[in-house]
């Protein structure tokens, strides 16, 4: 079927898959982010609970090291800006796409209505 659209359609039509594909990808990122804001926003609780003499280690790779709480709490709130910011950058990428998506759509739907109908 798609041999007998016209090339200008078949491109719409490509467009349109690389663009789901590109929302499939950044809505797949966003979902990690949120899931790492989470765990970050745990650990802070944890650690905002946690004496000021508490005995902390943190995770690096494998390891663990011993590590002060007010050191760590700052590194896990630095992160969590950092993260905050590729997460709102994220939203904002899939907002285009989004209304790439919705314009190319359109576009397509005008495209194929001016098809002249095959007769049979």
């Amino acid at each position: 079927m798609s041999g007998e659209l016209p090339p200008q359609i078949q491109n719409q039509l490509a467009q349109l898959q690389q663009l789901q594909q590109q929302a499939q990808a950044v809505i797949s990122q966003k979902t990690q982010i949120e899931a790492l804001i989470r765990e970050t926003d745990a650990a802070l609780r944890e650690l905002e609970k946690s004496s000021d003499d508490a005995v902390i280690y943190k995770s690096v790779g494998e390891l663990l090291f011993k590590s002060e709480k007010n050191k760590l709490t700052e590194e896990l709130k630095e992160r969590k800006e950092m993260m905050d910011l590729r997460l709102k950058t994220m939203s904002k990428q899939e907002e285009r796409i989004q209304s790439r998506f919705t314009q190319l759509q359109d576009q397509l739907k005008q495209s194929l209505g001016q098809i002249p109908p095959k007769g049979g």
